[in-house]
């Protein structure tokens, strides 16, 4: 069969070289070592945090080697594309720190432009590329037209996609049947070629698989290490009938002629590894390597592991700005997990950001990541307890702007008052650490503003009420706004001697059978008619703060109900 008279048959318009394609991408000048990353969705959707997982690693492996970490947007499949979705995706992961050097990035219209010397960084832009391609592969006998309809495609095609696959009991018979089928589709002739395109007929393009798929290849997972697979004997699909190329030959071509030198991406890929190193061989490209990481895992009700899909809460980083979690305490948090000594790193260097952390391959779970709410929660407020006061409340007020009109109408009323409410417990060895969400921002400082403030607990019953009311008609009585922390605390000691209790916490516990109570219950009850809780902040900084007026209109309300 005459190869080259196909190709001229089959890419009549296709006069390009792959030499001249090459001239256009030449080898990324680099230091040693660099690593050139991508990470490469489809804009079908929301950001999932499986996807965010990977391209941490990926901005990760890259800037701490010296390389380039770019985006590419895999949008050949425009029935499943959702407008608008590649814009939202870039703006989401410059939110979580994921900063690409080149790549596909927005226009000052809005829409998608490249930053950059290797592109297009849309796939559907690349369709010229892809043929020049697809015809080399022709002429040298490595693919071939089928004519088939589309409805015999997509029974050939069963085992690739996971519903029918679902569907269907895919038997040795059935794989033996579709291997004869496939057979029959590679002995086409040149006068059938011809006819077909006489006629008009759409023709796929497939990949030649000359192999049995008895044999077994070694492959080196820079994760998983060395595995041994079923060589491909797969006739994969190249070019789809309108020309678009598939997953598997787009991203061999791209990732060549991109420099790309390590590919990031879930196990699930794994099974689909030796036909991406049959298609480089073909190709005559050098194969990036590759890193399968482990699947994002989340606890059932039955305490069983299940894959963290799109449908739980959590997996749609738009959940997490809805409930107010920061983006910083999420790579935080994605740090944990993607290395098992972050954690301890990051106690050794309290000051220093992730970015500093020496990332790890080796240091990365092989058996899969467990997804874990209460671990975010214990991050986050580790990371905002070490925000400044004004941070905290530009990012609170932003958040509720969207999400708690209500309580931005409050909270923005005077940003300085907010300020200095954030700031009581704020820095230090010791923080306070009572906010994981911007969302905890609200009931955390609500006794501050009387729009907000509701009482939630009440005296404890065995106190007698009168002496409360004592208490609290003397705190006002002695009450001196000029008075500092200490002169402050021998008023609340003064209170409790002249009502029966012990001043001093030691005297209480050498004889507590001689006093009603002790100072710290005098303090627990002015807290408890100022805040509404019985656990705050520092109550002398929350009274400053508060300020008088509202101190004893407070006050002044539980004495008057008592």
């Amino acid at each position: 069969m005459n190869y080259g008279y196909i190709a001229d048959l089959l890419f009549p318009d296709v006069t390009l070289t792959p030499e001249e394609i090459e001239a256009r991408y030449p080898k990324r000048q680099l230091p040693e070592g660099a690593k050139v990353t991508r990470f490469a969705p489809s804009p079908t959707g929301f950001v999932h945090f499986g996807g965010l997982f990977p391209s941490t690693v990926c901005e990760r492996l890259a800037h701490q080697s010296g390389g380039v970490f770019y985006l590419r947007i895999e949008d050949t499949d425009d029935k499943r594309e959702v407008p608008g979705a590649a814009q939202a995706l870039i703006k989401t992961l410059a939110m979580y720190g994921i900063k690409f050097d080149e790549g596909a990035a927005l226009s000052e219209d809005g829409g998608i432009c490249d930053n950059g010397a290797y592109g297009p960084y849309k796939q559907s832009q690349r369709a010229e590329i892809y043929r020049v391609y697809a015809k080399k592969l022709v002429s040298e006998g490595k693919a071939y037209p089928c004519f088939t309809t589309e409805e015999e495609l997509q029974e050939l095609n069963a085992q690739d996609k996971k519903a029918e696959v679902k569907s269907r009991e895919w038997t040795p018979e059935l794989e033996a049947q579709q291997k004869a089928e496939m057979l029959k589709l590679r002995e086409i002739t040149e006068e059938e070629i011809k006819a077909h395109l006489e006629a008009g007929h759409p023709f796929v393009l497939r990949m030649l698989a000359k192999t049995d798929g008895e044999r077994k290849i070694k492959v080196t997972d820079l994760v998983k290490g060395t595995l041994e697979l079923p060589e491909n004997d797969k006739d994969e699909v190249l070019l789809k009938s309108n020309g678009i190329p598939t997953y598997h030959f787009a991203h061999a071509v791209d990732d060549h002629l991109m420099g790309t030198t390590h590919v990031v991406r879930g196990e699930e890929w794994l099974p689909s590894l030796p036909r991406h190193l049959m298609l480089f061989d073909y190709l005559g490209f050098k194969a990036p390597k590759y890193l399968h990481i482990a699947q994002i895992m989340r606890l059932d009700e039955e305490g069983n592991k299940k894959k963290l899909s799109k449908r739980d809460m959590g997996a749609s980083l738009d959940d997490y700005a809805k409930m107010g979690i920061a983006p910083e305490c999420v790579r935080e948090y994605i740090m944990t997990l993607l290395n098992s000594n972050y954690e301890e790193w990051h106690m050794q260097n309290p000051d220093k950001s992730p970015d500093d952390f020496p990332f790890s391959i080796k240091k990365m779970s092989i058996s899969g990541c467990l997804f874990d709410f209460n671990k975010l929660s214990d991050v986050s407020k580790n990371v905002i307890c070490k925000m400044t006061a004004d941070k905290v409340y530009e990012d609170t007020a932003k958040w509720a702007e969207e999400f708690d009109k209500e309580f931005y109408d409050v909270f923005t009323k005077c940003p300085e008052y907010a300020k200095k409410i954030l700031a009581i417990g704020r820095g230090g060895n010791k923080p306070r650490k009572d906010i994981a969400t911007w969302a905890d921002v609200k009931p955390y400082v609500s006794y501050f503003y009387d729009e907000l403030f509701t009482k939630e607990a009440d005296f404890d019953e065995k106190f007698d009420k009168a002496d409360v009311k004592k208490a609290l008609t003397l705190y006002l009585e002695k009450y001196n706004k000029d008075a500092d922390n200490s002169a402050w605390f021998d008023s609340i000691k003064e209170i409790a001697s002249e009502i029966g209790f012990a001043p001093e916490m030691k005297l209480y516990k050498k004889n507590p059978e001689e006093y009603k109570g002790h100072v710290g219950d005098v303090s627990s009850f002015v807290r408890l008619a100022v805040t509404g809780r019985t656990n705050t902040p520092d109550l002398f900084e929350i009274i400053s703060v508060m300020g008088e007026e509202m101190m004893k209109n407070r006050i002044e309300s539980v004495i008057s109900s008592l």
